[in-house]
């Protein structure tokens, strides 16, 4: 008999390329297939909640596994050996088990991604946010953010020739706040676009260099062309926070 584990863990992006498996680059599905399989004495194929980018932070990532072992979920001892056998840039929290059909993508209800700017030079802040020297107005960048429920066609933020088959998306959240000379984005969503995230971001910084109006950033999500929207920003100040399934996939 087969069981269905969802993995609870974190990892930092930045000398990953991205979550999902590559012939020629090590990626952090890789890293946690070859862990499982050693500490776990079988194949184990992990299955992620969807790609993250060379360079893009997880915290609170979901994965599942099926093993014929039964109760791995109630073994401490399993977190604390795959936690010693991974790179210091991954780390689980948690193993549980879940409905033998649930899934890590499919089952997602929501996301939640945030996006980190600093606008003072800080050593510390390298590899997990992006530096902005240029004065932002937040309350512009939010008047813009409400703009984005109102659409579902998000083609003008998506990555070009991706293999999807709708670009619809219903953004539940999204907002700017700032703390000092920190600024954080959140935006949350069902489902979200290769690059959708990056690419919203580098159009509100548009709007708050004062280069858009908020009539000109509703018309670029109406074009439909991602030509039009501003740049993707770097990725190493993105995380992806917090991934919602429902309540009734756990056992």
């Amino acid at each position: 008999m087969k069981y269905r584990y969802f993995i609870k863990l974190s990892y930092k992006g930045t000398h990953y390329h991205g979550w999902q498996i590559q012939p020629n680059a090590i990626s952090v599905q890789e890293v946690l297939t070859k862990a499982f399989s050693t500490i776990l004495r079988q194949e184990t194929e992990i299955t992620g909640a969807g790609r993250t980018d060379t360079g893009v932070h997880a915290i609170n990532y979901i994965a599942h596994f099926e093993s014929n072992i039964a109760n791995i979920d109630k073994d401490d001892k399993i977190v604390f050996k795959l936690n010693s056998f991974l790179p210091k840039d991954i780390a689980i929290y948690n193993i549980a088990k879940v409905q033998n059909d649930a899934h890590a993508r499919f089952d997602a209800q929501s996301r939640t991604y945030k996006y980190y700017i600093h606008q003072k030079k800080d050593p510390f802040l390298l590899e997990s946010s992006w530096f902005v020297s240029k004065q932002l107005d937040i309350e512009q960048m939010n008047k813009a953010c409400k703009v984005l429920f109102d659409y579902t066609d998000f083609t003008s933020f998506s990555k070009l020739h991706t293999d999807v088959k709708t670009n619809n998306c219903k953004i539940t959240n999204a907002f700017w706040v700032q703390h000092d000379y920190k600024i954080i984005f959140t935006i949350s969503a069902d489902r979200f676009l290769r690059n959708m995230v990056r690419a919203i971001v580098g159009t509100l910084i548009e709007v708050g260099r004062g280069k858009l109006s908020i009539d000109g950033f509703k018309k670029i999500i109406e074009s439909e062309n991602r030509s039009n929207a501003g740049i993707s920003v770097p990725a190493q100040g993105l995380f992806l926070t917090e991934i919602n399934y429902p309540p009734d996939i756990y056992m």
